[in-house]
């Protein structure tokens, strides 16, 4: 296990090592994740051990963090834990990713050297929703504490008969502006 996380993993040297990776990683140098985050402080961490299945060089771990996205619906800062147990096949081929076992997702490793940060950063983009919003209905009118709605006023809020007018055009008015009954 090292102390600090390296930059370049070799993943498959790492299988065969029995290596473990375990650290954190700042949210902040995950550049793709950016556009969707409000905040980007905090850091990820990082829990991953290499190994081998057979012929074949995996990683199993988990990711841990807590993301600032930007909810959809009122454009605030809304918090999404993260908590994934990943598993990953190391695999150089198309052929060799659809022939990987079922748990496992595929992790094209065309080089001995590839950057940690991208690897995290694609399966925390992976888990990201496609709409990120509150749980609660956060377009709901808040009551400030004097019980008046912040958005609406009271004439606003008040439910109305569409169809009022109507029965206000129906009735003739006399010349004295009363309606005759």
């Amino acid at each position: 296990m090292l102390d600090r996380l390296p930059e370049y993993i070799d993943p498959v040297h790492l299988a065969d090592k029995r290596g473990e990776l375990k650290g954190q990683l700042p949210i902040s140098s995950l550049d793709r994740l950016a556009d969707f985050l409000a905040d980007d402080n905090g850091a990820v961490s990082i829990d991953l051990f290499f190994s081998r299945e057979g012929h074949l060089p995996i990683a199993e771990g988990d990711i841990i963090a807590n993301l600032e996205l930007i909810c959809q619906n009122c454009l605030t800062a809304v918090t999404l834990p993260i908590h994934s147990h990943i598993k990953l096949g190391m695999v150089k081929t198309i052929d060799q990713a659809n022939r990987l076992p079922e748990e496992y997702e595929p992790l094209m490793v065309l080089e001995d050297r590839v950057l940690l940060k991208n690897i995290i950063e694609d399966e925390l983009l992976l888990m990201l929703p496609s709409y990120p919003k509150h749980n609660n209905n956060c377009l709901i009118p808040q009551t400030s504490h004097i019980g008046t709605d912040i958005f609406l006023t009271e004439e606003q809020s008040s439910p109305k008969n569409p169809f009022a007018i109507l029965a206000k055009l129906k009735k003739p008015e006399n010349n004295n502006g009363r309606t005759e009954k």
